[in-house]
């Protein structure tokens, strides 16, 4: 009879594992309803990494926040069935992005974040939904006009990110100073401690056309890459993944990609560029 009891204890055991087991597979973010496709579902909520120091792109004014990222991110929000309401921004910096996504700071990133091979060992990329490239500002009378005239040059950039590391490898015999943020380059730029910030072109003609720098400044204008711009998630939730390439194709044809565009980096002059959706990534693919 002792037998038979133990080993109905271990039967149920052994069953509430495999459904303990089960269970955990519909909360995996490329399973079932997990991920933030689930919590935008279950929630109406979400939690979205932007960066705060970038005019055009993500900026923070007391507690609002502005920019071309910050409408993708509505964009994506409301495309999974959360009301701007429901969204909450987290600030993140480039060197924090990838650990915000895998400890669940954040659901998501939309933070000019370049999508590359070795970010995508951790983390999954929807996107690109933006493509710029490197480039250098320097004062209006500088005779830099690109990354070849960078030998024993002081280079400001952030700590982290893509631009720093392509000067590292690429241009060696260039001075790099490295910041948590891109704006703590441009007074060192203005004063002529640094001889060029360097980020994306876009970012740098935000800061640029900043009342404060208003003619001191200056956009080379000859990029050396090219900087796919996507919205980072959780490795392993190739749904939503999926689910925010197909938002972004719709945005790409109902006018509010190019109406998010207009009303933030558009008001520099630049028309909106076409957001080509067969580049779109395959999602999980590495």
């Amino acid at each position: 009879m002792r037998m038979k009891r133990m080993a109905a204890v271990v039967a149920v055991a052994g069953l509430a594992v495999a459904m303990a087991a089960c269970g955990g597979d519909s909360d995996e973010g490329g399973n079932g309803a997990g991920g933030v496709v689930g919590k935008a579902e279950s929630q109406k909520k979400l939690i979205i990494g932007v960066k705060a120091d970038q005019p055009g792109l993500g900026l923070q004014t007391g507690s609002q926040y502005e920019g071309f990222d910050i409408e993708i991110g509505k964009i994506i929000a409301k495309g999974l069935g959360v009301e701007e309401s429901g969204i909450e921004w987290k600030t993140t910096v480039s060197a924090n992005r990838e650990p915000f996504i895998e400890q669940g700071t954040v659901d998501l990133v939309v933070a000019t974040y370049t999508i590359n091979d070795e970010r995508k060992q951790k983390i999954n990329f929807a996107g690109p939904y933006y493509v710029a490239g490197q480039d250098l500002l320097v004062k209006t009378d500088s005779t830099l006009t690109g990354p070849d005239q960078l030998a024993g040059k002081t280079v400001c950039s952030v700590s982290g990110s893509t631009p720093a590391k392509r000067i590292t490898e690429n241009h060696p015999d260039a001075k790099l100073e490295q910041f948590d943020s891109y704006s703590k380059c441009l007074p060192l730029l203005e004063n002529g401690q640094v001889d060029a910030v360097t980020t994306d072109d876009i970012i740098l003609a935000g800061y640029a056309a900043q009342d404060q720098y208003a003619g001191k400044f200056k956009v080379v204008g000859s990029t050396f890459s090219d900087e796919p711009y996507g919205i980072g998630l959780k490795k392993d939730d190739t749904a939503g993944c999926e689910k925010i390439n197909e938002i972004l194709k719709a945005a790409a044809t109902d006018g509010s990609y190019k109406a998010a565009w207009d009303a933030t980096l558009g008001k520099s002059g630049t028309p909106a560029p076409e957001l080509d959706t067969t580049k779109l990534t395959h999602c999980g693919a590495v």
